[in-house]
């Protein structure tokens, strides 16, 4: 016997199983700590571990424009110059190029930081009386872009579509309040054939992974658990809390939000620079000039703005009196004025590279810090609304999770004892329950090691591959003996390799049929399918071939291996012999 253990801890598919054993109990890391109990570095979910569950909806809305360009401009610009204005040149068109143009004629004196947000503007002045303006470098879809963007103080996005131009509005409006304000530049929502209006609640798609993604960053930036975040439709996100208590979950979830920089024009008044998304980068706080700093850089768009705005509102002339000012979600999280190097930078050209300083002491390191994650898990594009939240007690949580380790202990002894049933014979049984009970720990050794969250769909999934494990093993089994006995090798390995190829079928056809479940995610059927297709990948690389190796060592030690003249032969030394 001492010999067969020997061999087989010799043989490569073992040396690979007993590698991947021993690196997922290190992964999982079982202990014990009085007080609290067992311990493990598996990170369990919202089922097992009791805490809290939140649900945001993304405020936003989604509509089709129809506009007279000449309304349009005229509607635009009469209320910020305060007099009538009379066209007389207009080459906008719908759909046409970003360089377009519009031409118009005052009474009414005009600067070009008045207009300047519509696109590059120039001011003649034909007379005492008369002004003429060229508006340049616009569109129609620009200027319905810009006015609806300064009239609800928020992005809009307009995206071509084969139907046409639908503007994204990221924040909450009503289908009535955008009429209302295109009205007074002589727009409308637009009207489907069937007369229904392209007015729809919500955010575009690719906003609403945006927002995941920035929210999931910004989250799980705070060093807790891992804190999964999941859609629901084009409207809502899931966000699941685990061991942490409704209040303190609203607490984190309130904290990410949009991120504007905006400047001090005159007293308390302050004007848009940019939002989060002209963050280019983020980098480590550091503490040098007697000052705790937290270093960022803007893209190309964000250094513009910036440059733009401070030559226009003096800030450059007096740094002082014109403070950048940071908010999230409309708070007020940081403001300082600009430096003088960098006031002086700005009358040549755009700076790019920037520093936030904070003070000296600890404090200034802890808002130093935070404002790196505010800056780092940038904005958020639209703003959000709690609409619902739970708790699972922590009781609750930890009941599942016995229950869910009880259960597994259940189907296993049940498979056990089919399976004794069947072949009665421990040198199959043991072999068998062993493979499946190492397939479980590197399953759960994966999950330790890539931070995947266990929910109650994931115990069920590892349940799942308990059940599709033994069933691999009984047809590798079956395939090899003979009327209970081992045939010979060259025998053996074609049966076996029989038996893998039924077992790969089988497999692919498993993983084909999850893959779906694991892209379109659909929430917690999301972890089934994972915990699923890495337990059957586990199954088939792994556990099964060295089960193979196992019952072939097992019954040879026992001397249960088919004669090669087992069947129809004749014993030679009998043969032709005369008594």
């Amino acid at each position: 016997m001492r010999d067969i253990i020997t061999s087989l801890f010799k043989n490569p598919r073992i040396i690979i199983f007993t590698l991947a054993i021993l690196i997922s109990i290190v992964a999982i890391h079982p202990g014990y700590t009085p007080g609290e109990g067992t311990t493990s570095h598996l990170n369990f979910g919202l089922d097992l571990e009791g805490g809290s569950w939140l649900q945001i909806k993304l405020q936003g809305a989604l509509a089709q424009i129809d506009a007279d360009p000449g309304k349009l401009v005229s509607g635009i610009v009469e209320p910020v110059i305060g007099a009538p204005i009379e066209i007389t040149n207009n080459d906008l068109q719908v759909g046409g190029s970003e360089n377009q143009s519009v031409t118009f004629t005052t009474s009414a004196p005009v600067s070009a930081s008045q207009l300047d947000y519509l696109g590059t503007v120039s001011v003649d002045k034909l007379s005492a009386t008369k002004t003429q303006v060229t508006i340049s470098s616009i569109s129609k879809e620009s200027l319905i872009e810009s006015y609806l963007s300064k009239a609800l103080n928020t992005e809009v996005v307009p995206t071509s579509t084969s139907n046409g131009v639908v503007y994204e509005i990221r924040t909450a409006v009503s289908e009535q309040q955008l009429e209302t304000l295109l009205e007074k530049v002589g727009a409308s929502i637009h009207k489907n054939d069937d007369g229904s209006s392209t007015y729809k609640e919500g955010v575009s798609t690719d906003t609403r992974d945006l927002t995941k993604k920035i929210l999931s960053d910004k989250l799980n930036s705070f060093g807790l658990k891992d804190i999964p975040v999941r859609t629901v439709g084009d409207e809502y996100i899931m966000i699941d809390f685990a061991g942490i208590d409704l209040a303190t979950a609203k607490e984190i979830a309130e904290k990410p939000g949009k991120f504007e920089i905006r400047i001090q024009t005159t007293g308390n008044e302050t004007e848009h620079v940019l939002y989060g998304e002209s963050i280019a980068s983020v980098g480590v706080p550091s503490y040098h000039d007697e000052q705790w700093h937290t270093p960022f850089t803007l893209n190309d768009e964000g250094a513009r703005a910036l440059q733009k705005i401070a030559l226009s509102t003096g800030a450059i002339d007096n740094p002082d009196e014109h403070y950048l000012n940071m908010y999230l979600d409309g708070v007020k999280i940081y403001g300082a004025p600009l430096s003088q190097s960098a006031a002086e930078k700005l009358r040549d050209a755009p700076i790019y590279s920037w520093e936030a300083s904070t003070g000296t002491d600890d404090a200034a390191k802890t808002e130093a810090t935070t404002l790196q994650v505010h800056l780092r898990a940038g904005a958020l594009p639209v703003n959000v609304v709690l609409v619902g939240s739970g708790h699972v007690d922590a009781g609750l949580g930890s009941k599942f999770k016995s229950e869910a380790i009880i259960t597994g202990l259940i189907a296993l002894f049940a498979v056990a004892t089919v399976v004794y049933f069947r072949y009665k014979r421990p040198e199959i049984l043991v072999p068998m329950v062993g493979t499946s009970i190492s397939e479980v720990i590197m399953i759960l050794g994966v999950a330790a090691i890539i931070n995947w969250q266990l929910d109650l769909p994931s115990i069920a999934a590892i349940i799942a591959s308990i059940g599709t494990g033994i069933d691999h093993l009984i047809i590798i089994t079956d395939e090899v003996l003979y009327e209970g006995k081992l045939p010979p090798s060259r025998v053996f390995s074609s049966r076996i390799g029989k038996a893998f190829i039924i077992i790969l079928g089988a497999a692919s056809t498993n993983i084909i049929a999850l893959a779906p479940l694991v892209f379109m995610g659909f929430g917690t059927l999301k972890g089934f399918a994972i915990t699923t297709i890495i337990g059957t990948i586990i199954g088939v690389a792994v556990a099964r071939p060295v089960y193979g190796v196992v019952i072939k060592a097992l019954l040879e030690s026992k001397g249960e291996v088919e004669s090669k003249n087992s069947k129809g032969s004749v014993d030679s030394r009998k043969r032709g012999s005369v008594d």
